[in-house]
């Protein structure tokens, strides 16, 4: 956390630039392989045309829209069990105000936005985990 000598830590600077993407269509379990292979627990779901919002897709989506469900994870589409509007943190946002947006939204992730494009996710585990906050 920044002190009033500290410089400000933007949520670009705390931000993971690794952003996996996957359709809408895909089952729960090409995209549970997906965020194996990526070692990450959150995908970005593609529009499915221009107007259209992206989708986030979580482990704790598909927790508890395939496992807790009792579903064949082969059987549920990604686009069953996202989060869609995405929540978005602006890349120049301090990141005091990132913890408080996440918290009050009760989301653990969102994708850093900048300029119309996204450019990272950031997570408050990766806040932690990091060194960013503590």
């Amino acid at each position: 956390m920044s002190t009033p000598h500290s410089p400000i830590i933007r949520a670009r600077d705390a931000m993971r630039r690794d952003l996996h993407y996957i359709d809408g269509m895909a089952t729960a379990k090409e995209a549970a392989d997906l965020m194996r292979a990526h070692k990450v627990e959150a995908l970005v779901v593609n529009k499915r045309h221009p107007d259209d919002a992206h989708g986030v897709v979580s482990l704790i989506d598909l927790l508890h829209g395939v496992v807790a469900a009792n579903r064949p994870p082969n059987q549920v589409n990604v686009y069953e069990v996202m989060t869609k509007p995405v929540i978005t943190v602006p890349a120049d946002m301090d990141i005091r105000y990132v913890v408080r947006l996440l918290l009050r939204a009760k989301i653990r992730r969102a994708p850093v936005e900048d300029k119309g494009e996204y450019v990272g996710m950031i997570t408050l585990t990766d806040l932690v985990l990091d060194g960013t906050l503590c």
